[in-house]
């Protein structure tokens, strides 16, 4: 076996001569005690050599070699310590204060942490003992400190950063656009403004149906119905625009082809997980899928630390080195945005994205977000991908969900996008860059639909959003009950978001411009108002279809009935045909009649609104839990044509 190992460094002698001595002294003790196959070295020696990156860092995010065991033998061919062996010694002393003397963000970039100071030197756990920009960074803070080195995995140093910022970390994760932009916190329902304002239309309301009751109910009717026919004649001039296929903004094959890997930066992706034990050998195999190189990689898998059967079923899959835990601690609200605030101390990435633990992203996207970001100028802040569903076909539920994402992320989304409009972002697969995120105060954890609001919060603070031809593909919720806690919850997250920024609504349209207000008020206004307008049109309709003439008569006049009857028929009209579009793209005619049946699915919609409606008042920020793995469908490696 020895004898086998010599002959196999023997046969890769001139592959290592370009590597600095102590790497290849660690692949020498690797092969020698088989911890490293041939096989696996040559593979890595060809990625590294093809995208320039360390073959260290190849090894473990290809998972040739596990983290422990690289960190033992890079421990011993540089005379450094090990974590491991003396993390329970008397020898051992953490102090959070060291740490906390530098920045987290430097710290979990460069993969170290600042232990201990001494007089003289520092202790310094880490990956690399060699990393110019982890001595560069140490120089700066403790210069003229002789720096103690001790080797550990990624794991180990995401650990002791989180030990020494979790208190200040947990905070800003819940209370910092509370605290630092109090006006653009959902924190607070109402404005005392807008307190004002709904008891004035109220008792303007009462005062006017105290002298006519009918004609006050006539005209409230005729505005709705009119607001009702606009929002969704604006919802279908949006799908018109985004539905032509404009060849020029279309990110091909090609473009992501002739990128050259050496150039890629490290990308991070944020993915929560909560009490989601059954999804994650799927999430683990959908990110090994992605057309991007491992080691420039940065996953961070978002769980509650009191999530133990999240947390076993991880630590189980035994992940390679490009994916680390971060164990969130529990506080209020407990919702996805605090997660992904929480994991942001953690990101490494010159960007970072965000995906579901059930998403199938297309192993081309994180390449063409980056074409995305560079086409436009200036740079977008934010771009979206396109979600979708693979189990679509399932039964009549999972059809009008298809439908409806379809329209929305093919049609409705490019147009906004083409038009220059403010986009609400997707709950999932949007990108962003790291450093205008952070200077965004990321999402606001109090708001259910964070994604919604941070897209028109990036519009008001002058950023721009865009999307990208490339799609994520989740599972359709199937079961009725699950739906509608999974859509009171997003139509809740869109009242809070209309709220939040109509607190001063001259001030939104002063620095937005008035035609990207107005599509804010249609497109997140509108879609919730259309919700409950819609059973309120439905009695009025059934009891004219049983009463007669006898009964509009007494309510409504003439003018304003057939305002109602109109905006009734051509509204669902068009809500049919918005669905019947968006069968084209993706080619799914097959689900072209099922459109018709859009009505009933508004209903539920309607359902879901009120219910909505109602936790707005009782309580805000629960956040309704959506249960995934209800399907019987397996996902395909990757389905859907429009990419």
């Amino acid at each position: 076996m020895y004898t086998e190992a010599l002959f196999n460094i023997e046969a890769l002698a001139g592959r290592l001569d370009h590597l600095p001595v102590i790497e290849q002294q660690v692949l020498i003790r690797l092969l020698v005690e088989e911890k490293l196959s041939t096989e696996d070295l040559f593979v890595a020696l060809a990625i590294s050599e093809d995208d320039g990156s360390s073959i260290l860092d190849v090894l473990g995010a290809m998972d040739f070699v596990k983290p422990s065991e690289f960190a033992t033998h890079l421990a011993r061919v540089t005379g450094s310590g090990i974590y491991s062996d003396i993390v329970d010694s008397d020898f051992y002393k953490f102090d959070p204060t060291t740490t906390r003397m530098m920045s987290p963000a430097v710290q979990a970039r460069f993969m170290f942490c600042a232990v201990q100071k001494f007089d003289d030197a520092v202790v310094v756990l880490g990956v690399d003992p060699e990393d110019s920009d982890m001595h560069g960074a140490l120089e700066e803070t403790f210069p003229g400190h002789e720096v103690i080195f001790f080797v550990g995995t990624p794991s180990d140093v995401t650990h002791l950063i989180d030990l020494a910022f979790q208190d200040i970390a947990s905070w800003e994760a819940v209370h910092k656009i509370e605290v630092m932009r109090p006006e653009e916190s959902a924190s607070r329902v109402f404005s005392a403004g807008q307190i004002v304002v709904f008891c004035a239309l109220t008792l303007l309301f009462a005062y006017f149906a105290t002298f006519n009751l009918y004609r006050t109910i006539s005209v409230m009717m005729a505005t709705l119905s009119l607001f009702y026919v606009l929002s969704i004649l604006y919802k279908l001039l949006l799908a018109l625009v985004g539905s032509f296929d404009e060849i020029e903004t279309r990110i091909s094959d090609a473009e992501v082809y002739a990128l050259d890997d050496s150039e890629l930066p490290i990308y991070s992706i944020l993915v929560p997980v909560y009490k989601e034990p059954e999804v994650v050998s799927n999430l683990l195999g959908a990110l090994s899928r992605l057309n991007y190189p491992r080691q420039k990689l940065d996953v961070l898998i978002l769980m509650e630390a009191d999530d133990l059967d999240t947390i076993t079923a991880v630590r189980d899959a035994d992940p390679p080195s490009f994916i680390r835990p971060i164990y969130v601690p529990p506080s209020h609200p407990r919702t996805k945005p605090k997660a992904c605030n929480y994991g942001m101390l953690f990101c490494r990435g010159q960007y970072v994205t965000i995906y579901d633990a059930e998403d199938i992203p297309h192993p081309d996207q994180l390449k063409k977000a980056i074409i995305g970001f560079e086409r436009a100028d200036p740079p977008h802040a934010v771009v979206q991908a396109a979600l979708n569903y693979y189990n679509s076909d399932e039964n009549w539920l999972t059809r009008m969900f298809t439908l409806e994402y379809t329209y929305w992320f093919d049609y409705m989304l490019p147009g906004l996008d083409r038009l220059g409009l403010p986009i609400p972002l997707g709950g999932t697969s949007n990108h962003f860059q790291t450093k205008l995120l952070r200077e965004l105060g990321a999402w606001d954890p109090y708001n259910v639909t964070e994604d919604a609001d941070l897209g028109i919060r990036a519009t008001a603070r002058g950023f721009t959003v865009g999307v990208i031809n490339s799609t994520t593909m989740e599972e359709a919720n199937k079961a009725p009950k699950n739906w509608i806690r999974q859509r009171s919850r997003w139509i809740k997250g869109y009242m809070q978001t209309w709220l939040v920024h109509n607190r001063h609504p001259i001030k939104l349209l002063s620095r937005i411009g008035f035609i990207n207000w107005l599509s804010y008020q249609f497109f997140i206004g509108g879609t919730v108002l259309t919700f409950l307008i819609n059973p309120v049109m439905w009695i009025f309709t059934i009891l004219w279809l049983v009463f007669g003439n006898a009964f509009t008569d007494l309510v409504f006049t003439r003018s304003t009935l057939h305002i109602m009857q109109l905006s009734f028929v051509i509204g669902n009209a068009l809500a049919i045909y918005l669905n019947m579009l968006s069968v084209l793209r993706r080619e799914l005619y097959h689900l072209t009649l099922w459109a018709l049946f859009n009505p009933v699915y508004w209903v539920m919609h309607s359902l879901a609104a009120y219910m909505a409606l109602w936790q707005l008042f009782t309580k805000p920020f629960y956040w309704e839990k959506t249960e995934h793995g209800l399907t019987t469908v397996k996902p395909a490696e990757f389905a859907g044509s429009h990419s």
